[in-house]
């Protein structure tokens, strides 16, 4: 029986929130590390994260039902300034940012975090939290007062 690990965590909130989902669909898997990283979360590092891993002969079949959890997960956040549902974790262009890069390149075997924010594709717009979802009934209630 070989094992895989489709994806890796920081905290076990999103770790127990996937392997539930991904066990109601089927899928035999596990996490690896939980207890490491929830006991001491400074070597999370040092050990990988929290792991998700299932078998190898489900890899494909998760892989694309997580697919599907993000795809679903990211439909529900539209930007605050353009409406858009195109919304992106990326890296903050940042001087920190950029000192961070090129310190963990000269010293390759100490991790460090570099910021990250959420980022509309179509404006640019930034949010250090994910975007709320619109509350479409509130949307329609107020188009139709308005006609």
């Amino acid at each position: 029986m070989k094992l895989v690990t489709i994806r890796t965590f920081q905290n076990y909130f999103s770790a127990h929130i996937l392997l539930t989902r991904l066990r109601d669909a089927g899928i035999e898997c596990f996490l690896k590390d939980e207890f490491t990283v929830t006991v001491d979360p400074i070597l999370s590092n040092a050990v990988g994260g929290i792991k998700l891993v299932v078998l190898k002969e489900q890899e494909q079949e998760a892989n694309k039902l997580l697919s599907q959890f993000d795809e679903a997960y990211k439909q529900t956040a539209v930007c605050p300034r353009c409406g858009s549902r195109s919304i992106d974790l990326v890296p903050k262009q940042t001087t920190a940012n950029l000192a961070t890069a090129i310190l963990t390149w000269l010293f390759g075997n100490y991790a460090i975090s570099a910021k990250n924010v959420y980022q509309c594709t179509e404006c640019k717009y930034e949010s250090e939290s994910f975007p709320e979802a619109f509350n479409t009934q509130c949307i329609d209630a107020d188009e139709k007062n308005l006609n």
